[in-house]
């Protein structure tokens, strides 16, 4: 009897690793789609959720490539709020749009570029470290903009990133896509992918194997600080203005996308296509609760949970296997 009831609680733990996330994404559809018939599911609310979590799908990409290294980085927020008052501010200030887009994708990769420095050369842990520079790019921000937003003097051809539309498809979707295209890619099919993954499994071992540890981390910082520029480039965009605190529920929801999509593999481990679906479900979520007019406190409250959950059953994975 003790042996049925161990098989079965061992083929409930394995369920949960590798259907739990996706079945929790069908049953929250289900449910929003039930209680909302011929709203949660119409071709016009399926767009918006697309385009609400194109920046949201950004920055956990890449967040991706830094917990798949083992470490993650909490500046992302402050640092998308960082760039798009940057990037905004060179607009109002007559700087091209495409020049001004270049100067923040450069201030994401320099902020990136410290975290790495920090972490993989000083040796801090990635929690003190991206703490501290969360705190020094959340400042940064409110200094630059004395704590205003900006708003007058953005040029309109600047709407291309985050209003635009190609192929009935909103901009913001279509460099979502290329961002997650990219990153799988480098990965999923290459060696540096490979690598990257044997440093987050074992960093000692990836040493003694002739890895450039200290490089590989330092790199995840950089691709982490160019995609939350990125995300805060098209969040400007997509309000027409800037303020210093845009970005700062980037930082949770991202961290808690990668998690979610944790729990979707066997070996626990970050992936992509995982993060992806974890992207959706709080998209989802959230869009559902709007529908349904659920208190936006609520809301943080619910989030708080799911991530819970998420660190939870990856917990749950890694013991189990």
């Amino acid at each position: 009897m003790r042996a049925d009831s161990g098989g079965a609680r061992q083929g409930a733990q394995r369920w949960l690793r590798l259907y739990g996330t996706f079945a929790g994404f069908v049953a929250m559809v289900g449910i929003f789609a039930l209680m909302r018939p011929g709203i949660f599911l119409s071709p016009n609310n399926l767009r918006n959720i697309t385009e609400q979590v194109a920046i949201l799908a950004i920055v956990a990409t890449t967040m991706t490539v830094v917990m798949v290294v083992g470490d993650f980085d909490l500046s992302v927020g402050a640092m998308a709020s960082l760039s798009g008052v940057v990037v905004a501010d060179l607009l109002i200030q007559g700087l091209g749009v495409w020049p001004g887009v270049a100067v923040a994708l450069l201030v994401g990769g320099i902020g990136g570029l410290f975290n790495g420095v920090l972490v993989a050369y000083f040796g801090l842990s990635a929690f003190v470290a991206t703490l501290a520079t969360m705190t020094a790019f959340r400042g940064l921000a409110l200094f630059y903009t004395n704590g205003s937003t900006l708003f007058s003097g953005i040029p309109e051809s600047f709407k291309l990133f985050g209003q635009g539309v190609t192929l009935a498809l909103p901009n913001s979707v279509w460099i979502m896509a290329a961002v997650w295209g990219v990153t799988w890619f480098v990965l999923e099919q290459t060696t540096l992918g490979r690598r990257l993954y044997a440093v987050g499994g074992n960093a000692q071992a990836s040493y003694l194997a002739g890895l450039n540890v200290r490089r590989l981390r330092l790199a995840a910082f950089v691709l982490s600080g160019v995609g939350a520029a990125l995300a805060g480039v098209v969040m400007t965009s997509r309000l027409f203005s800037a303020h210093p605190t845009a970005g700062e529920p980037l930082m949770l929801n991202s961290i808690a996308a990668v998690f979610l999509g944790m729990t979707m593999f066997r070996e626990g481990e970050p992936h992509v296509l995982g993060t992806l679906v974890g992207v959706l479900l709080l998209g989802g979520m959230s869009n559902g609760l709007n529908i349904l007019q659920v208190n936006s406190y609520l809301q943080l409250v619910l989030t708080g949970l799911i991530i819970l959950l998420a660190v939870l059953l990856s917990g749950l994975a890694r013991r189990g296997e």
